[in-house]
């Protein structure tokens, strides 16, 4: 009978006291991550979808204007494909040496600015309406810088069709304020129209949802406010009191915050019926454009 012990084996020798309780930290610990980055992953998911509403189906034709118009194709700096519409002002109109370059909010597309197309060719300018990244028949993934290169492309566009800088004005409709804005710091322009603009996403963002830490944890900023006083040109901001999405203050805030020459237009209507009185919103537009001219 053999009365010696059998050795240890490796894995006995590796159980231990502590052993176990260090296996069951490791566990708990992979759990607390995976929960923070699914919890992360769903803050940007719902970040994302409150800031960008877009839609791929074009429920309109720009012809539906009754006037030329030409329904363009170009590519933004890092290559992706765009889609817009440009309007020409009436050959024989004073002004069609001017194009405003609209910027639109965060939903929908180019086929739901139509009646914005239409007030703004009235003043007889030329006017270039385009799809985001991701709206209507553009192509490529949204996110926020690459909205301002889209602005930029759009503005090169205007500028191989033979407007020189000093003659293109951004118009920036709500969200598209905030890319007007950031296109003014980088690409010169004869002016600026902000309607219906919010400064900046987290401030609005606390607005909505107050039970959130949006300021902390807000990736998405278009800081509309801080961008304005390194603005130095002709600035107008329309707003309506009755805004019930972006209120009134935030207009306020951004005129306050803008170098002249500077204008404030107040608006009828709310957020989704800024032309719910299109003479008054007319009137600002010709009143804007007669000091764009005086410079």
């Amino acid at each position: 009978m053999n009365d010696r012990k059998p050795a240890d084996s490796p894995a006995d020798d590796e159980r231990g006291p502590g052993a176990r309780p260090t296996r069951r930290r490791w566990r708990w610990l992979a759990r607390v991550l995976v929960l923070l980055l699914l919890t992360y992953l769903m803050l940007r998911w719902f970040e994302h979808r409150q800031v960008f509403y877009p839609s791929r189906t074009l429920d309109a034709s720009g012809g539906e204007l009754g006037r030329p118009f030409e329904d363009i194709y170009f590519q933004a700096g890092d290559g992706t494909k765009l889609n817009g519409w440009f309007f020409p002002a009436d050959a024989t109109s004073p002004r069609a040496h001017l194009a405003f370059l609209i910027c639109h909010g965060n939903a929908g597309n180019i086929s739901h600015r139509l009646d914005l197309c239409a007030v703004l060719l009235r003043a007889g300018v030329n006017v270039f309406v385009f799809d985001y990244r991701g709206y209507g028949r553009s192509e490529g993934r949204l996110g926020e810088e690459g909205t301002y290169r889209d602005a930029q492309a759009a503005h090169q566009w205007l500028r191989q069709k033979g407007f020189p800088r000093k003659n293109i004005i951004a118009f920036g409709e709500s969200l598209g304020g905030g890319v007007a804005s950031e296109l003014a710091l980088r690409e010169e322009l004869g002016g600026v129209v902000l309607q219906s603009t919010f400064t900046s996403i987290p401030d609005i963002g606390a607005e909505l949802f107050p039970w959130l830490p949006v300021r902390w944890i807000s990736t998405i900023k278009y800081d509309t406010r801080a961008k304005l006083p390194r603005l130095k040109l002709p600035l107008m901001i329309m707003h309506g009191r009755a805004d019930e999405l972006i209120r009134f203050h935030h207009a306020e805030q951004n005129f306050a915050a803008a170098n002249e020459p500077k204008l404030f237009w107040e608006l009828e209507g709310g957020h989704n019926d800024p032309l719910s009185d299109s003479q008054r919103f007319a009137d600002g537009i010709e009143l804007f454009l007669q000091r764009v001219e005086k410079r």
